[in-house]
């Protein structure tokens, strides 16, 4: 009796100890031990075209693994092998058994890989759905967990691609619009806490923890994916005929800013990862580079607005010309003294008629007209990279002898394609720059679509001014001109050729050749720039890039029912 009691005794205190004095821990640690928790992906949002047309989108794909110390308590029972009927086997060969026609491998590399010194082990990445239902069908969750993930695809390939960007492992934007757009787009993932058994099965009626995933919005943008497709095709065409080492276009709607296209030559699949093209985004507003010819629009602009010069104004322009400072300046060929008028010159693209032009406009009025057109500041597209462009500073060109004159025909200043670009929608819109803009607006997983804010607008010449530079513009594709390969049959067309020296790094010098127009000129709808870096076949932007323009712009404009010209051009006399 006193033994049954002092064992009674100590059971008594280890009870209290255990119940009373570490119960509350030992729950705590048990409860811990039994709860789990599940994350739910957010499913990221689509990036679309202006049609809906699907450009990003994501997939449900799983990952599925093993806990191989599980495994080992499994037992194949009354289970039967579906590939040669036999009883399965128990541990890791059973497992093998099961999953290896599912998985499309071989029963023993499948066991030796379930048979490992690490606990878990992952069996395949990236399983479609209809595969990851076969597996759960065999209600092996205790020995196979499975995690779904996302899948990132782009149906559209190479469309937009340099545009669009991508997504790394982790679903996470890393260019592009992906990038540019990752809060938009992500969503924000759920969770769930609940308690299991041993067999990993939540119990039932436990309690449990759950917030709901919130999927990302899709983004809907204003490109015409048609267009974009075009404009890429024409420009890699461009590029194998004129050796030229890429080039780039733009597409945009001069009454609201929107943009239709923005093209890169090369093949950028967002698909296909192998290549860091893929990360290295649109050359369009990351490559700067001289606008050249195209600069004197602006020059133009300046001139008529503050009442200096009219379109009519004549000039006698030789072919070399010195400037009051001493500075020499030349044409693009020799020609003798011409008498060319305002709009002569621009029709000519004249170097030094254009430097006469210039220096009746004060150094402030000039450098006020850059910053106006969106020269030195960023277009407001928001794409990763973007650059500013270079515009040296009031107080440095002060101290430059050369650099106020080249600047009047575009040397001595950076742009990138889309500021390039904003100079002539500017123009064409009636003398206001309407900020570009990509995108039309997000989408909500209920389907509300929510417009983007109504871009900035600014007034930089009047109408007037504007209507003249048009007209003057006009003539460069004329019979006179520069760029009569611009045309496009049945619409009038206005625009400006370029061909800009670019240094080279480590020495020498390169020539981008460009041309850019708007159509229809007696009612504008569209801006369109072509620009081609290093063409061997000509560096004239008449030769090598209008007659790309002249193509990519007529698709536009019977893409988009645009009706053709229906009134006569009013041309400015060009000499006199």
């Amino acid at each position: 009796m006193v033994v049954a009691a002092l064992v009674l005794t100590v059971f008594v205190g280890r009870l209290v100890q255990v119940q009373i004095f570490q119960g509350p821990a030992l729950a705590a640690k048990a409860q811990e031990e039994r709860t789990t928790q599940s994350v739910e992906l957010a499913h990221r949002g689509d990036i679309v075209d202006a049609n809906g047309r699907v450009l990003a989108t994501s997939v449900d794909r799983y990952t599925i693994a093993a806990d191989t110390y599980a495994i080992q308590s499994f037992q194949g029972g009354q289970r039967v092998d579906a590939a040669t009927g036999k009883a399965v086997q128990d541990g890791a060969l059973g497992i093998a058994q099961l999953l290896a026609p599912i998985l499309d491998e071989q029963p023993a590399e499948l066991a030796a890989k379930l048979n490992g010194k690490d606990r878990y082990v992952i069996l395949k990445r990236d399983v479609v759905p209809e595969v990851q239902r076969a597996i759960a069908e065999l209600k092996l969750q205790a020995y196979i967990p499975m995690e779904v993930t996302s899948r990132r695809t782009y149906p559209s390939g190479v469309v937009a691609g340099s545009l669009v960007g991508y997504v790394n492992r982790d679903q996470v934007g890393q260019g592009g619009l992906e990038r540019a757009y990752e809060d938009v787009l992500a969503g924000t993932d759920g969770r769930s806490v609940f308690e299991r058994g041993r067999d990993g099965v939540e119990i039932p009626n436990s309690a449990t923890e759950s917030t709901p995933a919130v999927p990302g919005s899709d983004v809907v943008l204003t490109i015409d994916s048609d267009v974009q497709w075009k404009a890429e095709e024409l420009l890699d065409d461009a590029v194998s005929k004129t050796g030229a080492k890429y080039a780039m276009a733009v597409v945009q709607d001069v009454r609201d800013g929107t943009v239709l296209a923005v093209a890169d030559s090369g093949d950028v699949d967002p698909n296909d990862r192998s290549t860091s093209a893929v990360a290295n985004g649109s050359r369009a507003v990351k490559d700067v580079f001289e606008p050249g010819s195209t600069g004197k629009v602006v020059t133009m602009a300046a001139a008529l607005e503050e009442g200096y010069w009219k379109p009519d104004s004549q000039f006698s322009v030789p072919y070399r010309y010195t400037a009051p400072n001493g500075e020499s300046f030349k044409d693009s060929h020799d020609h003798p003294v011409q008498r060319l008028t305002l709009a002569g010159v621009l029709a000519h693209s004249s170097n030094t008629g254009t430097v006469q032009i210039g220096e009746k406009i004060p150094m402030g009025v000039r450098y006020d007209y850059l910053g106006k057109f969106g020269f030195g500041q960023q277009t407001g597209l928001g794409l990763p990279g973007e650059s500013a462009g270079i515009l040296p500073s009031e107080q440095t060109l002060a101290h430059d002898a050369r650099t106020p004159y080249t600047i009047l025909f575009g040397q001595g200043v950076a742009v990138n394609a889309m500021q390039a670009t904003q100079v002539f929608s500017t123009v064409a819109n009636g003398g206001v720059r309407v900020e570009p803009s990509l995108v039309a607006g997000t989408r909500a997983p209920d389907g509300t679509l929510t417009p983007a804010e109504a871009p900035t607008t600014t007034r930089v010449v009047s109408e007037k001014t504007a209507d003249s530079v048009m007209r003057m513009m006009e003539s460069v594709t004329g019979e006179d001109g520069t760029a009569a390969n611009a045309r496009v049959p049945g619409y009038r067309v206005a625009g400006k050729t370029g061909t800009a020296q670019m240094w080279v790094e480590g020495g020498g010098t390169t020539y981008m050749a460009s041309f850019i127009g708007v159509a229809p000129a007696d009612d504008p709808r569209y801006t369109v720039s072509v620009f081609l870096r290093s063409p061997q076949s000509s560096i004239f932007g008449g030769v090598v890039a209008a007659p790309v323009f002249s193509d990519l712009m007529g698709y536009t404009l019977q893409k988009m029912d645009v009706p053709p010209s229906t009134t006569p051009f009013k041309p400015y006399d060009l000499t006199w």
